[in-house]
């Protein structure tokens, strides 16, 4: 009986002709899936939020790589991002994030993990869209399994702060995002809408709680039970070279997706409902002030 080679980096193809715009390129799993996707001849832009240290890891890289100023937590500098770009993307890989940070504010007043998260990159990919020719690859969580979506307080205006519960919100919201943007995008055009997740790896998403106690178990945890960046990173590059269905999830296939090799995995119920994704779009398109409409190259 045949069997099927593990799935490396080493089977991404020649992306010579090829852009990918990587958000949080500058570290983690961002870097790393920059690196693998320029060895393999693409151009590839890192958008970051500090300018100089995106440019002290493009110069790290190997192949063609720019650098370009960035904040997700503030729709001026999405609005200017997508104003100045003018060349095809071929690859939109949605991955800068936050994690469980103590209580914030964006510079548009959200809730800084649903804003920096999901919404920075709604508006971003919304307004990019005319400019893609291939897919979107928004980076979630198994988190999203905890999430719930509170439309009557999607900003933890009336709650108790919970940074978990507001990391898990804003993960089960890039799949709900990813969810309605394939639907909106089939028949229509031949991008695809993707998600991924990096199974449990330890980049430097777990150093910014504030607290020291989950400071200390998250750092345990990276220690002894996390997987290195250049493993979780497997995922998301499956997802940005591969040829899956659009509306596809990709993680580790073992121990919980915590580890193991890329493969399609399942979403949460709350993650499928499409009821709530339909609804959750217009309310994301209200709250970063465009169209829900979908503009196509």
């Amino acid at each position: 009986m045949a069997t099927t080679s593990p799935w490396t980096p080493d089977r991404i193809p020649d992306l010579t002709g090829r852009h990918a715009v990587v958000t949080g390129g500058n570290s983690g799993l961002g870097q790393v899936a920059a690196t693998h996707l320029a060895a393999r001849g693409a151009t590839v832009t890192l958008a970051v939020r500090d300018v100089s240290r995106g440019e002290r890891a493009a110069s790290a890289i190997t192949g063609d790589v720019r650098v370009r100023q960035l904040d997700l937590a503030s729709l001026d500098s999405v609005r200017a991002f997508a104003a100045d770009w003018s060349e095809p993307i071929d690859i939109l890989l949605n991955n800068a994030g936050i994690m469980m940070v103590p209580q914030g504010r964006t510079a548009d007043g959200f809730e800084l993990q649903l804003g920096t998260n999901h919404l920075g990159h709604f508006a971003l990919t919304l307004q990019l869209l005319p400019h893609l020719r291939d897919r979107v690859v928004t980076v979630s969580s198994q988190a999203h399994r905890r999430g719930r979506i509170a439309l009557d307080d999607l900003h933890w205006e009336r709650r108790a702060y919970d940074p978990a519960g507001a990391y898990a919100q804003a993960k089960l919201a890039n799949l709900l995002f990813t969810l309605e943007l394939a639907r909106r995008l089939e028949g229509r055009s031949s991008v695809r809408s993707l998600a991924a997740h990096p199974g449990y790896s330890a980049t430097n998403l777990q150093n910014h709680s504030g607290k020291r106690g989950p400071h200390v178990v998250m750092q345990l945890a990276n220690r002894f039970i996390a997987r290195d960046a250049e493993a979780g990173t497997e995922p998301l590059l499956f997802a940005a070279v591969e040829d899956i269905p659009s509306g596809s999830y990709v993680g580790p296939a073992k121990a919980y997706e915590f580890r193991g090799q890329p493969t399609l995995v399942g979403r949460s119920p709350a993650a499928s409902n499409v009821e709530l994704a339909k609804e959750f779009w217009l309310r994301s398109a209200k709250e970063v002030g465009l169209s829900p409409e979908l503009t196509l190259g």
